[in-house]
């Protein structure tokens, strides 16, 4: 994964939900961070979600997973 930790922000862990994943997101997945690029919503309220390197995971609207966020310092 490419730097991505710019000076001025701040990271904490959030539990997230198929309604609450936001891209920038980094979910560790089998030992490895992978950050949200981008969602594809898909029916009845599941979220594709598209990593870095390109890889693809599903979340269900009961799939709950704990993801880093970051945001800027204020």
């Amino acid at each position: 994964m490419r730097g991505w930790a710019p000076n001025d922000a701040l990271a904490f862990t959030v539990e997230i939900t198929a309604a609450s994943v936001h891209r920038g997101d980094v979910i560790q997945v089998g030992g490895q961070p992978c950050r949200v690029i981008d969602l594809i919503q898909l029916p009845h309220g599941a979220k594709q979600l598209v990593f870095e390197p390109g890889e693809l995971l599903t979340m269900y609207p009961r799939t709950r997973l704990v993801a880093l966020r970051m945001t800027r310092r204020r």
